[in-house]
């Protein structure tokens, strides 16, 4: 099969487009053929070898943790799982990803695809819809009629996590450029704060119950966002800033996400039902996943984008 791998680590020169074994099912596993998988941010930092140490990979590897496609062959043990059944689900960091034509995923991990979108781009939808609703629900533990901010909505995970806020009833502020106002108005943001026109920690004018954070902040920007959460709030990171020990009852988590099967398909019950929407920026063919990587690292990359094998 064809697939896009890395022999060590380096910049974007080091992905290759080339043939590669097939896998097969391991005990526990399925198969799929890949309709397409979404970038995700991590992939560039585990290629650059920033995070060798939280994310140790073998060479040579494939890229890309967020899959949509179908099942192919199923491994020992797997039940309720057929060849042809389109699924989606987020690969191991370090597990051989899903830039290429064939990838092996747990079965335990896997969830059908959405009937009302097409499948490659439901691809868009595992690893960032997980984030932000672990962040709002497992960590933040945001209640209806809280208030919360979220600094980098613009991006994916902050797309899911305005739509999944608004919807559990709390009073949304999101922070973001102006291009992805509209969208995030249409998402049900009750206010947003266009970063480039003033800093946020001035801009909020209030403190909330709430405050999860998608962006990279320095120090300083961290205990900003500190000072913007109410006395027993949470502040809830993506990007693992030190927040330190804010005070005033506050909670600081920094979130890793994990698989979650049942949380997957209850995502994906909202997409069919109109109530969760995936937003794709472009679809482009996996033999650009080495631009894909430049544009992101440059701030190009308007929203999700899709590889297609």
């Amino acid at each position: 099969m064809k697939a896009v791998r890395y022999h060590s680590y380096g910049d974007s020169s080091v992905l290759v487009h080339e043939e590669a074994p097939r896998p097969a099912p391991g005990p526990g596993q399925v198969v799929l053929q890949v309709a397409g998988t979404a970038f995700n941010p991590l992939d560039v930092a585990i290629r650059a070898g920033y995070v060798q140490q939280d994310f140790p990979i073998e060479f040579p590897h494939i890229p890309s943790i967020d899959v949509a496609g179908v099942i192919t062959e199923t491994g020992e043990g797997v039940t309720g799982w057929n060849a042809g059944d389109a699924v989606i689900t987020a690969l191991p960091a370090t597990a051989p990803g899903a830039a290429a034509e064939y990838t092996a995923a747990n079965a335990d991990t896997v969830a059908y695809a959405p009937r009302t979108v097409d499948l490659a781009d439901a691809a868009a939808l595992p690893s960032a819809g997980l984030t932000a609703w672990q962040s709002l629900f497992e960590h933040a533990q945001l209640k209806q009629g809280q208030t919360i901010l979220i600094n980098g909505a613009g991006g994916a995970v902050g797309g899911y996590a305005v739509q999944l806020a608004k919807q559990a009833g709390a009073t949304v502020t999101a922070t973001a450029s102006g291009r992805s106002a509209s969208r995030l108005r249409d998402y049900g943001a009750d206010r947003i704060i266009d970063y480039t026109a003033s800093p946020v920690s001035q801009a909020a004018g209030q403190q909330y119950d709430v405050v999860l954070n998608l962006v990279r902040t320095s120090p300083e920007e961290t205990a900003q966002l500190a000072g913007l959460v109410a006395d027993g709030g949470a502040l809830v990171s993506t990007t693992f800033p030190d927040a330190g020990k804010p005070g005033r009852g506050i909670r600081a988590v920094n979130v890793y996400s994990h698989p979650d099967a049942a949380q997957l398909s209850g995502l994906v019950a909202r997409v069919d039902a109109g109530e969760l929407k995936i937003d794709v920026a472009a679809r482009r063919p996996l033999t650009e996943l080495a631009a894909v990587h430049d544009e992101a690292v440059t701030g190009q990359l308007a929203g999700k984008t899709i590889l297609i094998p």
